[in-house]
């Protein structure tokens, strides 16, 4: 199967947050020939190239954009190789993480079910080592396959890599590099028990959470000791509006697109609930999701 190219892909169409216009171009990876000819079609392609899943934490200003978008399709696995207290379960980037964390728990797995609720894919939960109810991404891997135009696909160990709150760095250079698989230490448990704490951590972000709207995520980083979402109650900003888009009226720290939101409207209450905190709390909330330009 050949490399699949796309022209003028729409961001609007790749983000969970629903905005953004066209990229230059999107590169879609199923195997391993696929990042060869990768390779070779970036230069030619033009651009910035940027790794993109399911777009769940992104911000697509309208553009047009000067990105090659690079889609990591390879769903293949999980591969469980069992040992003496769980399993090593190998899978592809492109693997969705809810399915795989339901095939986790089917196979008596345990480890990961904390990051129940979080949309995306296997390849974003590693590059931006999602996070939630203690549980961090970083926390399980053991090792990741790294793919560079350079130097081909690598595998790195997880002592390897550096790991921070959403924040991940397989150290193989500060040029563009792609997830391409991840494995991950879990433990053995009874599948029952796996569901049922599943089934908590789901029920506990739906009722604190806006899981079903059209939203990145969290926006702003949590400070240290401290919470974005209490810091932008506190200055106003819950179910804060403009235009179509707005502050969750369930979580400070969402936004959300109410169906007819923009980019400049997003950015500009961003921008509203940064001022807010900082003269309410001397704080300085820092970008969680990512802004493309």
């Amino acid at each position: 199967m050949a490399l699949e190219l796309i022209h003028t892909p729409r961001l609007s169409e790749r983000t969970t947050l629903r905005l953004g216009g066209p990229a230059l171009a999107e590169a879609v990876a199923r195997t391993e020939a696929d990042l060869d000819q990768l390779a070779a079609e970036l230069p030619r392609l033009g651009g910035r190239p940027l790794a993109l899943g399911s777009g769940s934490n992104m911000l697509a200003t309208e553009g047009p954009l000067d990105l090659t978008l690079v889609r990591p399709a390879n769903v293949q696995g999980p591969v469980a190789e069992h040992t003496a207290v769980g399993a090593l379960v190998r899978v592809g980037a492109g693997y969705g993480l809810p399915r795989f964390l339901g095939l986790c728990q089917r196979m008596g797995l345990s480890g990961m079910e904390g990051l129940t609720g979080i949309p995306g894919r296997i390849g974003g939960a590693v590059a931006m080592n999602a996070g939630s109810y203690g549980v961090e991404t970083g926390a399980r891997l053991t090792r990741v396959r790294m793919w560079t135009p350079e130097g081909g696909l690598v595998w790195r160990q997880a002592s390897q890599c550096t790991f921070g709150y959403r924040r991940f760095d397989a150290g193989v250079g500060k040029g563009f590099s792609l997830i391409w698989e991840a494995e991950f230490a879990l433990t053995n448990d009874d599948p029952v028990a796996v569901r049922e704490r599943m089934e908590q951590a789901y029920a506990k972000k739906r009722a604190s959470q806006p899981v079903t709207a059209k939203s990145a995520g969290c926006v702003f980083k949590n400070p240290e000791c401290d919470s974005a979402g209490r810091l932008l109650e506190q200055a106003g900003m819950r179910g804060k509006r403009l235009g179509g888009m707005a502050f969750s009226e369930k979580h400070a720290n969402f936004l959300v697109n109410l169906g007819e939101g923009t980019p400049a409207q997003a950015l500009e209450l961003l921008d509203m609930g940064q001022r807010a905190v900082r003269l309410r709390s001397g704080v300085t909330l820092e970008m969680e999701v990512v802004v493309l330009k």
